[in-house]
């Protein structure tokens, strides 16, 4: 694992969470609650791939291929 995926997670996080409160405060909670579900379901999809590599970095080192 590369520590530059837990940054770019991180950057995620913290772009998102300014974008909700600019738009909180424009009165736009809607699009608010929006932008928080497509990133979160960004930082999901980067996470089960990475767990998808460590499954098959784990069944090539058991041989269970």
């Amino acid at each position: 694992m590369d520590i530059s995926i837990l940054f770019k997670i991180a950057a995620v996080g913290i772009i998102i969470t300014v974008i909700c409160q600019i738009l909180k405060k424009s009165d736009r909670d809607d699009i608010a609650t929006l932008v928080s579900i497509v990133g979160l379901v960004i930082v999901l999809a980067v996470v089960v791939g990475m767990v998808g590599d460590l499954f098959a970095d784990i069944q090539s080192i058991f041989g269970l291929t």
